[in-house]
């Protein structure tokens, strides 16, 4: 299977810049798998297409400010570091801008010198494994120095960097919002648990597996990075008995389900657990945890895209992705939606 059958043409002026005023005025394509049509709406009409006793999972993860930018120490070089991965201990996983010139044991000073990074692993890709050295609450010291890490493709700054985070985002760890989430309002969710569907939430911290970019012709040599994720008892516990009583597990976000699909493939049920996946869905998978699913829309030749194209079918979602540019919705992160049933 090539990367290339996962490309269309997109005009620049559709990748969305800025947030929409009103989170839950973003459009929503509606598309039908049996019958494979679309429809244009709005998202605040998605109740309309949700059904009590429906299962509504959500990741509640939150994004952390984890772009530095410091100094290193020996030759006073700029070097930009975008955190990754917590793995424990004040270690951190993390992708370098300019890696070259970060060499084991080097040290990278950030801001006041309150942080410091020192190099303890060289990984492939500008990957370094660094120990965090300061003085505090990590987070803390981060929220002073760190930047909120906007993708590459959004040019414009943001005012507001709440609107990079979903309303509902609780557990910090991730580099990249799940955006899917980013069209809730207090006030849909809300009337969504009124209409009888229970929302439930899980967490995977977005990394490198979710938007690193595929540079191999054949999609089957892609590799993908892990992910580390959270499923709570009670959590695993409605979703068995939703499995159980047939009804529709409905996935906000392709992170939500990467997660659900990555522990149920694993376990033949819903276990909670705090693990790693790095599970890459593509044509052929296997459905086997989610019913219906709420994303936005992806890059091209991503492995979201294909993740999507697996759920319906490629030259359906193809044609909806034309569709979209034909319409003119906005694309990517601060952009529209679709709800695959």
């Amino acid at each position: 299977m090539k990367i290339s059958e996962f490309d269309y043409h997109l005009p620049e002026e559709l990748i969305a810049q800025t947030p929409i005023s009103q989170r839950d005025t973003s459009r929503l394509m509606v598309l039908n798998r049996k019958t494979e049509t679309i429809e244009d709406k709005h998202f605040y009409n998605i109740l309309d297409y949700l059904h009590s006793g429906d299962i509504l999972v959500r990741n509640n993860t939150k994004v952390i400010p984890a772009r530095l930018y410091g100094i290193k120490e020996e030759t006073n070089g700029h070097v930009e570091v975008l955190l990754l991965k917590d793995m424990g201990n004040d270690i951190w996983e993390c992708l370098v801008g300019n890696a070259k010139i970060v060499k084991l044991n080097t040290t990278i000073t950030f801001g006041d010198g309150s942080l410091k990074a020192q190099c303890i692993e060289i990984k492939e890709e500008g990957i370094r494994i660094f120990k965090m050295i300061y003085e505090g609450i990590f987070y803390q010291v981060l929220d002073k120095l760190g930047i909120m890490p906007l993708p590459p493709y959004i040019k414009e700054r943001l005012n507001d960097p709440s609107r990079y985070q979903t309303v509902y985002a609780k557990v910090e760890g991730s580099a990249a919002a799940p955006t899917a989430g980013l069209h809730f309002t207090d006030e849909i969710l809300e009337k969504v648990k009124k209409k009888g569907i229970e929302v439930l939430d899980v967490t995977l911290h977005v990394g490198l597996g979710t938007f690193r970019p595929v540079k191999v012709d054949d999609v089957n040599d892609h590799h993908m990075h892990s992910e580390f994720y959270m499923i709570d008892e009670v959590v695993a516990e409605k979703l068995n008995q939703a499995k159980a009583n047939g009804q529709r597990i409905i996935s906000v976000g392709t992170t939500s389900t990467r997660t659900l699909e990555a522990n149920y493939k694993k376990y033949g049920q819903f276990k909670a657990i705090q693990e790693s996946t790095n599970i890459f869905i593509y044509p052929g998978y296997q459905f086997e945890a989610i019913d219906a699913l709420i994303t936005n829309f992806h890059l091209p030749k991503s492995t979201l895209v294909m993740l999507v194209s697996a759920f319906a079918n490629k030259d359906y979602i193809m044609k909806a992705y034309h569709h979209a540019v034909e319409e003119k919705y906005r694309f990517f992160s601060f952009g529209d939606c679709m709800f695959i049933q």
